[in-house]
């Protein structure tokens, strides 16, 4: 069983930053991809921006240029960079692993993007 915990959320005021982290812990295979997913209110849930072990990337168009996800394989730790926030990216953040095994998700961060 794969354990996740995110931090990093909070409020902040449009055109702010703010950085994720999710550390994850427990598992007994290899963490092939982790990834950042969000939730807002009245709305589905969808990805932001996979990681894979070897770098490889990918955004949804709307945060391109603005999030960058990273990743530290030997803690099994991915981050998320977020620049140039705007009230639209205000959500429930959640980090996804995937291995083997299955898919593990945290307990989920909010991030408020506000005046």
């Amino acid at each position: 069983q794969v354990q996740l915990v995110e931090s990093g959320g909070g409020l902040v005021q449009p055109g702010g930053s703010l950085r994720l982290s999710c550390a994850a812990s427990g598992s007994r295979f290899a963490i092939h991809v982790m990834g950042w997913y969000r939730q807002a209110p009245g709305k589905q849930r969808e990805l932001v921006a996979v990681i894979t072990s070897d770098a490889i990337t990918s955004y949804i168009d709307s945060v391109k240029g603005r999030f960058t996800i990273s990743r530290d394989n030997a803690k099994d730790t991915v981050y998320l960079e977020m620049n140039s926030l705007k009230p639209e990216d205000t959500a429930v953040y959640y980090c996804n692993a995937v291995t083997s095994r299955g898919m593990y998700w945290g307990q989920g961060t909010l991030v408020t993007v506000s005046s």
